[in-house]
Protein backbone atom coordinates (compact mmCIF):
# COMPACT_ATOMS: atom_id res chain seq x y z
CA UNK A 1 0.00 0.00 0.00
CA UNK A 2 1.33 3.51 -0.90
CA UNK A 3 0.39 6.67 0.54
CA UNK A 4 -2.02 9.13 -1.23
CA UNK A 5 -0.19 12.23 -3.01
CA UNK A 6 -0.32 15.55 -1.09
CA UNK A 7 -3.06 17.77 -2.35
CA UNK A 8 -1.38 20.62 -4.43
CA UNK A 9 -0.93 23.73 -1.98
CA UNK A 10 -3.90 26.36 -2.61
CA UNK A 11 -2.89 30.16 -3.33
CA UNK A 12 -5.66 32.65 -1.80
CA UNK A 13 -4.85 34.79 -4.09
CA UNK A 14 -5.64 33.45 -7.05
CA UNK A 15 -8.81 31.85 -8.56
CA UNK A 16 -10.25 29.13 -11.30
CA UNK A 17 -13.37 30.08 -13.21
CA UNK A 18 -14.68 27.75 -15.24
CA UNK A 19 -17.42 28.35 -17.81
CA UNK A 20 -19.40 25.78 -19.42
CA UNK A 21 -22.40 25.56 -21.52
CA UNK A 22 -23.39 25.80 -25.37
CA UNK A 23 -20.94 27.74 -27.30
CA UNK A 24 -21.41 30.98 -29.14
CA UNK A 25 -20.13 34.38 -29.88
CA UNK A 26 -19.16 36.68 -27.55
CA UNK A 27 -19.07 34.46 -24.13
CA UNK A 28 -15.30 34.62 -23.39
CA UNK A 29 -15.45 38.24 -24.33
CA UNK A 30 -18.30 38.33 -21.62
CA UNK A 31 -16.27 36.81 -19.00
CA UNK A 32 -13.31 38.78 -19.64
CA UNK A 33 -14.92 41.95 -19.44
CA UNK A 34 -16.45 41.59 -16.06
CA UNK A 35 -12.73 40.52 -14.83
CA UNK A 36 -11.24 43.74 -16.14
CA UNK A 37 -14.18 45.85 -14.28
CA UNK A 38 -13.80 44.05 -11.18
CA UNK A 39 -10.42 44.45 -11.04
CA UNK A 40 -8.88 46.83 -12.85
CA UNK A 41 -4.88 46.23 -12.57
CA UNK A 42 -4.47 44.40 -9.49
CA UNK A 43 -6.17 40.77 -11.31
CA UNK A 44 -3.68 39.04 -14.28
CA UNK A 45 -4.08 36.53 -15.99
CA UNK A 46 -2.38 33.45 -15.19
CA UNK A 47 -3.64 30.62 -17.56
CA UNK A 48 -6.42 29.83 -20.14
CA UNK A 49 -7.39 26.71 -21.68
CA UNK A 50 -10.51 26.60 -23.91
CA UNK A 51 -12.00 24.28 -26.26
CA UNK A 52 -15.30 23.28 -27.78
CA UNK A 53 -16.68 19.88 -27.78
CA UNK A 54 -19.56 18.95 -30.46
CA UNK A 55 -20.85 22.84 -29.44
CA UNK A 56 -20.38 22.96 -25.92
CA UNK A 57 -17.79 24.85 -24.53
CA UNK A 58 -15.39 24.54 -21.94
CA UNK A 59 -13.33 27.62 -20.64
CA UNK A 60 -10.90 27.16 -17.44
CA UNK A 61 -9.06 30.84 -16.57
CA UNK A 62 -7.08 31.18 -13.48
CA UNK A 63 -6.69 34.28 -12.50
CA UNK A 64 -4.36 35.73 -9.71
CA UNK A 65 -4.27 39.16 -7.59
CA UNK A 66 -1.33 41.14 -7.20
CA UNK A 67 -0.89 42.24 -3.85
CA UNK A 68 -4.64 40.73 -2.66
CA UNK A 69 -5.12 39.02 0.45
CA UNK A 70 -8.10 36.60 1.35
CA UNK A 71 -9.34 34.66 -0.47
CA UNK A 72 -9.86 36.26 -4.20
CA UNK A 73 -12.43 33.13 -5.12
CA UNK A 74 -14.64 34.60 -2.90
CA UNK A 75 -14.44 37.96 -4.07
CA UNK A 76 -15.55 37.04 -7.63
CA UNK A 77 -18.54 35.39 -6.44
CA UNK A 78 -20.50 37.97 -7.50
CA UNK A 79 -19.49 38.33 -10.91
CA UNK A 80 -19.40 34.87 -11.78
CA UNK A 81 -23.10 34.57 -10.76
CA UNK A 82 -23.61 37.94 -12.93
CA UNK A 83 -21.25 36.58 -16.02
CA UNK A 84 -23.99 33.03 -15.64
CA UNK A 85 -26.78 35.45 -16.06
CA UNK A 86 -26.03 37.58 -19.06
CA UNK A 87 -24.41 34.27 -20.71
CA UNK A 88 -26.97 31.31 -19.89
CA UNK A 89 -23.38 29.14 -19.10
CA UNK A 90 -22.72 26.97 -15.89
CA UNK A 91 -20.06 29.52 -14.59
CA UNK A 92 -17.92 28.15 -11.08
CA UNK A 93 -14.57 29.70 -9.15
CA UNK A 94 -12.82 28.07 -6.60
CA UNK A 95 -9.39 28.53 -5.16
CA UNK A 96 -6.81 28.08 -7.51
CA UNK A 97 -3.38 24.99 -6.93
CA UNK A 98 0.01 27.20 -6.30
CA UNK A 99 1.70 27.03 -9.45
CA UNK A 100 4.53 24.72 -9.25
CA UNK A 101 7.99 25.83 -9.46
CA UNK A 102 9.86 24.82 -12.73
CA UNK A 103 11.86 22.55 -11.29
CA UNK A 104 8.84 20.53 -10.45
CA UNK A 105 7.50 19.57 -13.93
CA UNK A 106 8.40 16.65 -15.41
CA UNK A 107 8.97 14.82 -18.60
CA UNK A 108 6.11 15.26 -21.15
CA UNK A 109 4.59 13.09 -24.08
CA UNK A 110 2.22 13.38 -27.25
CA UNK A 111 0.65 9.47 -27.15
CA UNK A 112 -1.33 9.55 -30.03
CA UNK A 113 -4.32 7.09 -30.28
CA UNK A 114 -5.37 6.21 -33.86
CA UNK A 115 -8.00 3.40 -35.52
CA UNK A 116 -10.98 3.52 -37.89
CA UNK A 117 -12.51 3.07 -35.93
CA UNK A 118 -11.39 3.94 -32.34
CA UNK A 119 -13.37 2.17 -29.24
CA UNK A 120 -13.71 3.31 -26.00
CA UNK A 121 -12.14 0.46 -24.86
CA UNK A 122 -8.78 2.38 -26.40
CA UNK A 123 -9.33 5.31 -25.06
CA UNK A 124 -10.11 2.83 -21.70
CA UNK A 125 -6.99 1.46 -22.04
CA UNK A 126 -4.51 3.84 -23.01
CA UNK A 127 -5.95 5.96 -20.23
CA UNK A 128 -5.60 3.17 -17.53
CA UNK A 129 -1.83 2.31 -19.20
CA UNK A 130 -0.91 6.07 -18.87
CA UNK A 131 -1.94 5.91 -15.17
CA UNK A 132 -0.26 2.84 -14.38
CA UNK A 133 2.76 3.81 -15.23
CA UNK A 134 2.59 7.05 -12.71
CA UNK A 135 1.50 9.88 -16.04
CA UNK A 136 -0.86 12.30 -15.65
CA UNK A 137 -2.68 13.75 -18.97
CA UNK A 138 -3.14 17.36 -19.63
CA UNK A 139 -4.88 17.49 -22.38
CA UNK A 140 -6.95 15.77 -25.09
CA UNK A 141 -7.24 16.96 -28.83
CA UNK A 142 -8.46 16.00 -31.72
CA UNK A 143 -6.01 15.15 -34.47
CA UNK A 144 -8.50 13.52 -37.71
CA UNK A 145 -11.68 12.17 -38.01
CA UNK A 146 -10.44 10.54 -41.93
CA UNK A 147 -9.05 8.18 -42.83
CA UNK A 148 -8.33 7.37 -39.39
CA UNK A 149 -9.87 8.91 -36.68
CA UNK A 150 -6.78 9.84 -33.82
CA UNK A 151 -6.71 11.65 -30.60
CA UNK A 152 -3.52 13.08 -28.93
CA UNK A 153 -3.33 13.00 -25.34
CA UNK A 154 -0.78 15.09 -23.46
CA UNK A 155 1.29 13.45 -20.77
CA UNK A 156 3.68 13.61 -18.31
CA UNK A 157 4.81 12.50 -15.44
CA UNK A 158 5.79 9.05 -17.62
CA UNK A 159 9.22 8.17 -19.19
CA UNK A 160 9.49 7.24 -23.17
CA UNK A 161 9.94 3.42 -22.67
CA UNK A 162 7.37 2.90 -19.63
CA UNK A 163 4.47 4.32 -22.01
CA UNK A 164 5.46 2.38 -24.91
CA UNK A 165 5.30 -0.73 -23.28
CA UNK A 166 2.55 -0.11 -21.52
CA UNK A 167 0.86 1.28 -24.44
CA UNK A 168 1.87 -1.47 -26.76
CA UNK A 169 -0.42 -3.94 -25.05
CA UNK A 170 -3.25 -1.96 -25.37
CA UNK A 171 -2.80 -1.58 -28.92
CA UNK A 172 -2.45 -5.41 -29.15
CA UNK A 173 -5.39 -5.89 -27.36
CA UNK A 174 -7.84 -3.26 -28.91
CA UNK A 175 -6.58 -3.11 -32.44
CA UNK A 176 -5.97 0.44 -32.68
CA UNK A 177 -2.57 2.19 -32.90
CA UNK A 178 -0.70 4.08 -30.30
CA UNK A 179 2.36 6.24 -31.15
CA UNK A 180 4.56 7.54 -28.50
CA UNK A 181 6.57 11.20 -28.58
CA UNK A 182 8.44 13.45 -26.36
CA UNK A 183 7.21 17.16 -26.61
CA UNK A 184 8.95 19.82 -27.25
CA UNK A 185 10.53 21.45 -30.32
CA UNK A 186 12.34 18.09 -31.98
CA UNK A 187 8.71 17.14 -33.42
CA UNK A 188 7.66 19.59 -35.16
CA UNK A 189 11.54 20.38 -36.41
CA UNK A 190 11.49 17.42 -38.28
CA UNK A 191 12.58 18.35 -42.37
CA UNK A 192 13.17 15.13 -43.99
CA UNK A 193 11.37 11.81 -44.69
CA UNK A 194 12.84 8.68 -46.17
CA UNK A 195 10.04 5.73 -47.40
CA UNK A 196 10.45 2.48 -48.22
CA UNK A 197 8.51 1.64 -51.05
CA UNK A 198 7.44 -1.96 -51.50
CA UNK A 199 4.66 -2.39 -49.01
CA UNK A 200 5.14 1.17 -48.12
CA UNK A 201 4.86 3.52 -50.66
CA UNK A 202 3.50 1.12 -53.26
CA UNK A 203 1.81 -2.09 -52.50
CA UNK A 204 2.56 -5.86 -52.85
CA UNK A 205 6.25 -6.57 -53.47
CA UNK A 206 7.62 -5.69 -57.12
CA UNK A 207 9.99 -8.90 -57.03
CA UNK A 208 7.17 -11.14 -56.57
CA UNK A 209 5.62 -9.32 -59.92
CA UNK A 210 8.62 -9.82 -61.43
CA UNK A 211 8.84 -13.79 -60.34
CA UNK A 212 5.60 -14.19 -61.36
CA UNK A 213 6.31 -13.46 -65.02
CA UNK A 214 9.33 -15.80 -65.31
CA UNK A 215 7.64 -18.46 -63.32
CA UNK A 216 8.79 -18.32 -59.93
CA UNK A 217 6.41 -16.79 -58.09
CA UNK A 218 5.58 -19.13 -55.02
CA UNK A 219 9.69 -19.93 -54.76
CA UNK A 220 10.60 -15.88 -54.47
CA UNK A 221 7.62 -15.02 -52.42
CA UNK A 222 9.22 -17.63 -49.60
CA UNK A 223 12.53 -15.85 -50.17
CA UNK A 224 11.15 -12.79 -49.99
CA UNK A 225 8.99 -13.13 -47.03
CA UNK A 226 12.56 -14.48 -45.31
CA UNK A 227 14.25 -11.71 -45.64
CA UNK A 228 11.25 -9.28 -44.79
CA UNK A 229 10.33 -11.39 -41.58
CA UNK A 230 14.44 -10.96 -41.05
CA UNK A 231 15.13 -14.75 -41.44
CA UNK A 232 17.36 -14.28 -44.33
CA UNK A 233 20.40 -12.14 -44.79
CA UNK A 234 18.82 -9.67 -47.10
CA UNK A 235 21.64 -9.35 -49.91
CA UNK A 236 22.02 -13.31 -50.08
CA UNK A 237 17.90 -13.81 -50.33
CA UNK A 238 18.20 -10.97 -52.62
CA UNK A 239 20.47 -11.97 -54.70
CA UNK A 240 18.97 -15.62 -55.43
CA UNK A 241 15.75 -13.89 -56.04
CA UNK A 242 17.09 -11.45 -58.76
CA UNK A 243 18.59 -14.71 -59.83
CA UNK A 244 15.84 -16.56 -60.94
CA UNK A 245 14.66 -13.48 -63.30
CA UNK A 246 17.34 -14.58 -65.73
CA UNK A 247 16.25 -13.83 -68.99
CA UNK A 248 13.41 -11.84 -68.94
CA UNK A 249 13.04 -9.03 -71.50
CA UNK A 250 13.68 -5.31 -69.97
CA UNK A 251 10.01 -4.42 -71.28
CA UNK A 252 8.94 -6.51 -68.04
CA UNK A 253 10.22 -3.52 -65.83
CA UNK A 254 8.07 -1.26 -67.68
CA UNK A 255 4.65 -3.44 -67.53
CA UNK A 256 5.51 -3.89 -63.91
CA UNK A 257 6.06 -0.12 -63.13
CA UNK A 258 2.68 1.09 -64.77
CA UNK A 259 0.60 -1.07 -62.91
CA UNK A 260 2.19 -0.21 -59.10
CA UNK A 261 -0.82 1.19 -57.10
CA UNK A 262 0.40 3.24 -54.62
CA UNK A 263 -0.55 3.08 -50.72
CA UNK A 264 -3.62 4.88 -50.01
CA UNK A 265 -2.82 8.29 -48.36
CA UNK A 266 0.95 8.35 -50.49
CA UNK A 267 0.18 11.53 -52.39
CA UNK A 268 -1.60 13.05 -49.72
CA UNK A 269 1.37 12.70 -47.27
CA UNK A 270 4.14 13.81 -49.69
CA UNK A 271 1.98 16.45 -50.95
CA UNK A 272 1.36 18.07 -47.58
CA UNK A 273 5.21 17.39 -46.49
CA UNK A 274 6.57 19.30 -49.62
CA UNK A 275 3.87 22.17 -49.03
CA UNK A 276 5.35 22.61 -45.34
CA UNK A 277 8.49 22.07 -46.81
CA UNK A 278 10.05 18.87 -45.99
CA UNK A 279 12.70 17.13 -48.29
CA UNK A 280 11.05 13.59 -49.25
CA UNK A 281 12.47 10.39 -51.06
CA UNK A 282 12.75 7.15 -51.05
CA UNK A 283 15.17 4.62 -50.16
CA UNK A 284 14.42 0.63 -51.89
CA UNK A 285 15.79 -2.13 -51.59
CA UNK A 286 14.11 -2.97 -54.89
CA UNK A 287 15.49 -1.77 -58.22
CA UNK A 288 16.14 1.94 -59.86
CA UNK A 289 14.62 1.16 -63.03
CA UNK A 290 11.42 1.17 -60.96
CA UNK A 291 12.02 3.69 -58.40
CA UNK A 292 13.59 6.07 -60.15
CA UNK A 293 10.67 6.98 -62.46
CA UNK A 294 8.17 6.44 -59.51
CA UNK A 295 10.14 9.03 -57.75
CA UNK A 296 10.18 11.94 -60.90
CA UNK A 297 6.61 11.20 -61.81
CA UNK A 298 5.64 12.19 -57.24
CA UNK A 299 8.36 14.72 -57.99
CA UNK A 300 10.73 13.57 -54.68
CA UNK A 301 13.99 15.24 -54.00
CA UNK A 302 15.74 12.07 -53.95
CA UNK A 303 16.13 8.13 -54.56
CA UNK A 304 18.11 5.00 -53.97
CA UNK A 305 17.78 1.55 -54.68
CA UNK A 306 19.45 -1.71 -56.20
CA UNK A 307 20.13 -1.88 -60.39
CA UNK A 308 19.16 -4.76 -61.99
CA UNK A 309 21.90 -6.14 -64.63
CA UNK A 310 20.91 -5.97 -67.97
CA UNK A 311 22.31 -7.26 -71.66
CA UNK A 312 21.00 -7.71 -74.98
CA UNK A 313 17.81 -6.09 -73.86
CA UNK A 314 17.44 -8.98 -71.27
CA UNK A 315 17.80 -9.10 -67.41
CA UNK A 316 21.37 -11.52 -66.94
CA UNK A 317 19.88 -12.21 -62.62
CA UNK A 318 22.58 -9.98 -61.12
CA UNK A 319 23.15 -6.75 -59.94
CA UNK A 320 25.26 -3.50 -60.63
CA UNK A 321 27.11 -1.53 -57.92
CA UNK A 322 26.67 -1.69 -54.48
CA UNK A 323 23.86 -3.41 -52.62
CA UNK A 324 21.24 -1.27 -51.20
CA UNK A 325 20.44 -3.54 -48.04
CA UNK A 326 19.55 -2.96 -44.22
CA UNK A 327 22.95 -1.09 -43.73
CA UNK A 328 22.92 0.15 -47.07
CA UNK A 329 19.27 2.27 -46.48
CA UNK A 330 20.60 3.59 -43.15
CA UNK A 331 23.74 4.78 -44.99
CA UNK A 332 21.31 6.46 -47.93
CA UNK A 333 19.39 8.22 -45.10
CA UNK A 334 22.07 9.84 -43.49
CA UNK A 335 23.92 10.68 -46.85
CA UNK A 336 20.59 12.54 -48.05
CA UNK A 337 20.18 14.00 -44.46
CA UNK A 338 23.67 15.40 -45.16
CA UNK A 339 23.32 16.67 -48.64
CA UNK A 340 20.44 18.91 -47.87
CA UNK A 341 21.97 19.57 -44.30
CA UNK A 342 19.51 17.93 -41.84
CA UNK A 343 20.52 16.47 -38.79
CA UNK A 344 19.07 12.92 -38.83
CA UNK A 345 17.42 14.05 -36.08
CA UNK A 346 15.16 16.09 -37.76
CA UNK A 347 14.27 13.15 -40.23
CA UNK A 348 11.85 10.45 -40.44
CA UNK A 349 11.60 6.92 -41.78
CA UNK A 350 9.03 5.00 -42.98
CA UNK A 351 9.77 1.24 -43.48
CA UNK A 352 7.31 -2.56 -43.15
CA UNK A 353 10.67 -4.97 -43.41
CA UNK A 354 13.39 -6.07 -41.05
CA UNK A 355 15.87 -4.72 -43.97
CA UNK A 356 14.39 -0.85 -42.85
CA UNK A 357 15.33 -1.12 -39.05
CA UNK A 358 18.96 0.25 -39.29
CA UNK A 359 16.57 3.20 -41.25
CA UNK A 360 13.86 3.64 -38.81
CA UNK A 361 16.45 3.50 -35.65
CA UNK A 362 18.77 5.87 -37.70
CA UNK A 363 16.22 8.37 -38.29
CA UNK A 364 15.13 10.90 -35.75
CA UNK A 365 11.58 9.01 -36.07
CA UNK A 366 11.26 5.58 -36.79
CA UNK A 367 7.91 4.63 -37.92
CA UNK A 368 7.03 1.06 -38.69
CA UNK A 369 3.78 1.00 -41.47
CA UNK A 370 1.54 -2.56 -41.61
CA UNK A 371 5.05 -4.12 -40.21
CA UNK A 372 6.32 -7.35 -39.27
CA UNK A 373 6.32 -7.98 -35.88
CA UNK A 374 9.85 -7.60 -35.54
CA UNK A 375 10.00 -4.08 -36.72
CA UNK A 376 7.06 -2.87 -34.92
CA UNK A 377 8.58 -4.01 -31.92
CA UNK A 378 11.83 -2.48 -32.50
CA UNK A 379 10.64 0.93 -34.18
CA UNK A 380 9.85 4.30 -32.26
CA UNK A 381 6.04 3.83 -33.82
CA UNK A 382 4.06 1.46 -35.82
CA UNK A 383 1.45 2.25 -37.70
CA UNK A 384 -1.28 -0.74 -38.75
CA UNK A 385 -3.78 1.23 -40.71
CA UNK A 386 -3.93 1.21 -43.97
CA UNK A 387 -3.53 4.65 -45.00
CA UNK A 388 0.08 6.00 -45.43
CA UNK A 389 -1.16 9.71 -44.81
CA UNK A 390 -1.57 8.86 -40.94
CA UNK A 391 1.94 9.50 -40.43
CA UNK A 392 1.08 12.95 -40.48
CA UNK A 393 -1.26 12.48 -37.21
CA UNK A 394 2.08 10.73 -36.19
CA UNK A 395 3.92 13.90 -36.44
CA UNK A 396 0.93 15.90 -34.71
CA UNK A 397 -0.51 17.89 -37.23
CA UNK A 398 -4.36 17.60 -37.37
CA UNK A 399 -6.93 17.01 -40.28
CA UNK A 400 -7.28 20.79 -40.83
CA UNK A 401 -3.73 21.45 -40.96
CA UNK A 402 -3.22 18.61 -43.81
CA UNK A 403 -6.47 20.04 -45.91
CA UNK A 404 -4.85 23.59 -45.69
CA UNK A 405 -1.97 22.28 -46.91
CA UNK A 406 -4.06 21.04 -50.06
CA UNK A 407 -3.13 23.06 -53.53
CA UNK A 408 -6.30 25.28 -54.64
CA UNK A 409 -8.44 23.61 -57.19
Amino acid sequence: MTDAAAPAPIDPTGALLTLTGPDRPGVTATLFAALETAGARSIEVVEVEQVVVHRQLVLGVVVREVGGSGSLADRLAPLVAGVAERTGMHVTVEPASATPAPEERTARHHVIVLGRPVPPAAIAGATRAIAGVGGNIEAIRRLSDYPVTSFELTVSGAGSTELRTALGTVAAETGTDVAVEQTGLARRSKRLIVLDVDSTLVRGEVIDELAARAGRAAEVARLTAAAMNGELDFEQSLRARVAVLAGLPVGVLDEVREHLVLTPGARTLIRTLQRLGFRCGIVSGGFSQITDPLAAALGLDFAAANTLEVADGKLTGGLVGEVVDRAGKARALARFAAEYGIPLEQTVAVGDGANDLDMLNAAGLGIAFNAKPVVREQAHAALNQPYLDAVLQVLGFTRDEVLDAAPAE
